[in-house]
This record gives structure tokens, C-alpha cells and sequence, in this order.
């Protein structure tokens, strides 16, 4: 983990109200597991006071640089929206454990299932395991499809089915819906998204034997585990039963925090 000012390289609108941001730096280097996020200070004084917690979409070492994409929905992300190319930006990390590639092989059927900015991190982690050989299937939920992105993106790394809440887009209803509605089966689930749809993932998946990782999205203080304001609650009763999603996670293997 490293505090640094990285340049703001671009911004720009990818759908309804989420920007994608790009920034250049050492920290880019750092990143080692894609479901990593950084803690960004998005003003020079104190309003806002605390520092904004944002997902890595990818990390390029080459480069030095990092895609950062987000929802613009309060003061914080309102400011960070307001940067522009040369601008720098105070930013902590590589911070939290993301999600595990080394065991995976490529007899396994891949499962990456994203829901709203639960999206972004899925699309480093493609990558990642494209590189190994591995061809996942997408399964991206949206609201609507206004606020669909980067779906060509993940079509060169491997197939792409989508639900809307509206039907606007691809299937109707949720994932599961585009689940059920391709038959998709597999070895292996990686996921990041709201709870409820974490939830109804468990819930189909992990009686089954199904191997899985879940990428939780908490609200966070710190973002280092020192204010204990993103704990959740273990199945296994670890640290008193509680884990911290910003330290611990924030993805944790499927059935081990209760969700």
C-alpha cells in the first residue's frame, strides 16, 4: 500500500451518471489480485472529509496506469467527477484482498456475474484470466439500458449475456433471470454486486459444491480496518464472528460471511 498523487489522465461519461477514470502512477504497479480498490481524497479541504473507496476496473503496469470506474450519487463522487486530464488526485492504495486466479484451470467453467458498479472489477479480472487461458462467461445486470457499460469490452474476452430490471436490454428481471434463461452452467462463480443479488447466488450455488467468490459492496471509513465501520458478520465466528470488508475483503469465498 502507497499514499501518492496520481495524474488524472482522462474522464469521460460511459453511461447514466458512471464516469470512467483514468489515472497515472507508481500504484499502478502495485496491484496484484484484480477486486483490489483505492481510497480516494476527492478535496483539498474537509468537505468532504472522508476519502471515497472506488473499485479497480484494471491495472495496467505497463502503463502505469489505472481505469477507475464509479456512480456519481453523492458530494464525494460529484467532485470527483469535476477533475480533469493533468489534474492529480491523493490516492491510498492498493487496499483490500481481491479475488484468487492462480488455482484456476482451464477445464473449469468461469462464471463472473456483475451487477451495476459491481461490473467494473469483473472486467480486470477477465482479463486476468484470459491470460491463463480461461474464457469466462459475463453475466452483467443493469437497471436499464441507460445505464449499461463496457459490454463490447467484455465480448472480446468471452460471451456476454445481460438483464435489465427493465427488459430495455437483453433479458428481462435480474441475473439469475439471464441465468436460467441460458441454461448457464459452472465450475466456478466469481461475483461482485449489491447484497440481495449476492445473496440469491449463494443461495443457488453453494449447496451445489459450486466453488465461489463474492466482492462485497460496503460503506467504509477507513478503508484500512481501523474503524471497524464495514464489519459483517462470518459464518465461522472468526475475530468474534466478524470480518472487516475493507481489510478482510472485500471479496470472501462464497458461504463464509453471512450475507
Amino acid at each position: 500500500m502507497i499514499q501518492e498523487q496520481m495524474k488524472v489522465v482522462s474522464q469521460r461519461g460511459i453511461a447514466r451518471d458512471i464516469q470512467e477514470l483514468v489515472l497515472e502512477g507508481e500504484l499502478a504497479l502495485r496491484v496484484k489480485n484484480p477486486g483490489c480498490f483505492v481510497h480516494i481524497r476527492v478535496s483539498t479541504d474537509t468537505d468532504p472529509l472522508l476519502r471515497r473507496p472506488i473499485s479497480i476496473c484494471e491495472a495496467d503496469p505497463a502503463t502505469g496506469r489505472l481505469v477507475l470506474i464509479y456512480r456519481v450519487v453523492g458530494k464525494g463522487t460529484v467532485k470527483l467527477a469535476e477533475v480533469h486530464p493533468g489534474d492529480k488526485l491523493d490516492v491510498l492504495g492498493p487496499l483490500g484482498n481481491g479475488f484468487p486466479t492462480e488455482q484456476v484451470v482451464p477445464e473449469e467453467r468461469v462464471l463472473l456475474v456483475g451487477g451495476g458498479v459491481g461490473v467494473p472489477p469483473l472486467y480486470g479480472l477477465s482479463k486476468r484470466l484470459r491470460e491463463r487461458g480461461i474464457t469466462p462467461v459475463h453475466v452483467l445486470g443493469f437497471a436499464n439500458a441507460q445505464d449499461a457499460f463496457y459490454l463490447d469490452k467484455f465480448a472480446a474476452l468471452g460471451p456476454v449475456y445481460v438483464a435489465t430490471v427493465d427488459g430495455s436490454l437483453g433479458v428481462r428481471g435480474m441475473v439469475t433471470d439471464a441465468i436460467d434463461a441460458r441454461s448457464l452452467e459452472c465450475d466456478l462463480l466469481y461475483a461482485c454486486g449489491p447484497g440481495p443479488m449476492l445473496k440469491a447466488l449463494e443461495d443457488r450455488y453453494l449447496d451445489k459444491g459450486i466453488k465461489g467468490y463474492l466482492s462485497l459492496e460496503q460503506r467504509m471509513g477507513c478503508g484500512i480496518g481501523a474503524c471497524y465501520a464495514c464489519v459483517c458478520r462470518t459464518t465461522g465466528g472468526r475475530e468474534g464472528g466478524y470480518r472487516k470488508v475493507c481489510s478482510d475483503g472485500p471479496v470472501f469465498k462464497m458461504g463464509e460471511v453471512i450475507l
